[in-house]
């Protein structure tokens, strides 16, 4: 039977902020950033439509890829109303554009912050946080509204990478802090998720000119530490990006901020940012969008663009340097993040839904097997199943184990590009258009 691993049997403990009443799912990925829903989630459905086991359907406006997280009965997103270039500010800002991929280009968008109640999926607040003329391309994939927001106890924390940082009451909604002041060109649009180490709130910004990680005071937005990337990269400015999520963890003992930078991961000490250790990955790696995961003493996480791997990195212990324990080639993912459940690594390739199940402590191939179309969404374990949405709308329900065996494969309208969250008894999937609470009829 597979169960969650326990913190307490981790050498790598993600760290999730402290309060009085613990915030149910305060981030991407869910408690701790690892993909898997409280034990407490139980009675999920592995089958629904538009018209069986939808406990409610909420249209949210603009575009955004950012997954919900949940604080009580309310819900957040972030979302982004775009306003699209005329043809000819289009044909003169494509022509300055150093970049090679299929774009948007907006003459203005509105970043705005979504709040949904989760009991009748009623849109309680809808707030425009910022309007930027001119803003930077995003890649056609990404959105200008990607990053996950991050819950602290009564606040709401809103990144959009190079276009500021917010943060709201997350009862109110009301505007406490705005941060604009932090600049970087990210080429593809924002992507790194913030997280929260204490008492500041911490994201990357890797982009093509400088890649730094910053640390803002969660209480008044102000700076608290910004790091520069230590590590040598490619000549290529488009080869210094990345779009990772970090992760906070217990490393004999003491707090480590674990961050994946292009080509190189690095560590560094939470408090002030001083650099730690880095350890390259020893393969091009740059563009990254997934977000690391822990457990048998080892890092499991994917080196990103231009031939992604699975590498498992053991930290440095005692006087021993950090080491690639194993790495894995083929099918690896650049935006989806893996999956630990127990002894099993699980992964799918961006495009042909290559589905992999690795030894986690070994690296030796347990199966792969084809489910496909596109993915972007990080798979989601809960109630004793992994749920795993693709681009177009398609969510492969999946029988954790060293065989492979799908259960269910379950169609939305419209694209999902947001990770899946479950709490309770249901799911909340988020598609280009709504966000849906998947539960099963008459709960």
């Amino acid at each position: 039977m597979h169960r969650p691993l326990l913190p307490a049997l981790l050498l790598l403990t993600s760290l999730v902020a402290s309060a009085a009443t613990p915030i149910e799912w305060p981030e991407w990925r869910g408690p701790g950033g690892q993909g898997h829903a409280p034990a407490s989630v139980t009675r999920l459905p592995t089958r629904w439509s538009e018209t069986e086991n939808v406990g409610w359907k909420c249209p949210l406006p603009g575009r955004g890829w950012s997954s919900p997280v949940i604080d009580g009965n309310r819900i957040w997103m972030t979302t982004a109303l775009e306003t699209a270039a005329s043809p000819e500010e289009t044909q003169r800002r494509l022509k300055a554009n150093t970049s090679d991929q299929p774009l948007t280009l907006l003459s203005k968008v509105e970043l705005r912050a979504l709040c949904v109640d989760r009991s009748t999926g009623k849109l309680l607040h809808d707030r425009l946080l910022l309007t930027e003329q001119a803003p930077q391309w995003v890649h056609t994939l990404n959105s200008y509204a990607s990053p996950t927001p991050v819950l602290g106890p009564g606040r709401a924390y809103l990144h959009f990478g190079t276009f500021g940082t917010f943060c709201l009451d997350s009862t109110s909604g009301a505007l406490l802090w705005t941060n604009t002041a932090l600049k970087v060109m990210h080429e593809n649009g924002p992507g790194s998720s913030p997280i929260l180490a204490g008492n500041l709130l911490v994201f990357h910004l890797d982009g093509s000119d400088t890649q730094s990680v910053v640390a803002l005071h969660a209480d008044t937005g102000k700076v608290a530490w910004q790091t520069p990337r230590s590590g040598t990269m490619a000549n290529h400015p488009q080869l210094r990006k990345s779009y990772a999520t970090p992760a906070v963890v217990s490393i004999e003992g003491k707090d480590q901020l674990l961050s994946q930078g292009a080509d190189w991961l690095y560590a560094y000490r939470p408090s002030d940012g001083q650099e730690l250790w880095k350890l390259k990955y020893g393969s091009l790696g740059f563009s990254l969008s997934s977000r690391a995961v822990f457990g048998h003493g080892m890092m499991y996480l994917a080196t990103g663009y231009s031939r992604s791997e699975v590498h498992a990195i053991r930290p440095p212990a005692g006087t021993n340097a950090a080491v690639h324990a194993w790495k894995y080639a083929k099918g690896a993912p650049t935006m989806s993040s893996p999956l630990l459940i127990g002894e099993e690594l699980y992964f799918v390739s961006d495009s042909g839904g290559m589905f992999t199940c690795l030894d986690a402590r070994t690296g030796q191939e347990q199966y792969r097997e084809r489910l496909g179309g596109s993915h972007s969404a990080s798979p989601l374990f809960a109630d004793g199943h992994i749920f795993l949405p693709d681009q177009e709308g398609i969510t492969s329900v999946i029988e954790p184990g060293r065989t492979f065996k799908r259960v269910g494969t379950n169609t939305l309208p419209g694209k999902i590009m947001a990770s899946p969250i479950a709490l309770g008894d249901s799911l909340y999937l988020r598609t280009d258009r709504s966000l849906y609470r998947i539960a099963n009829s008459g709960r």
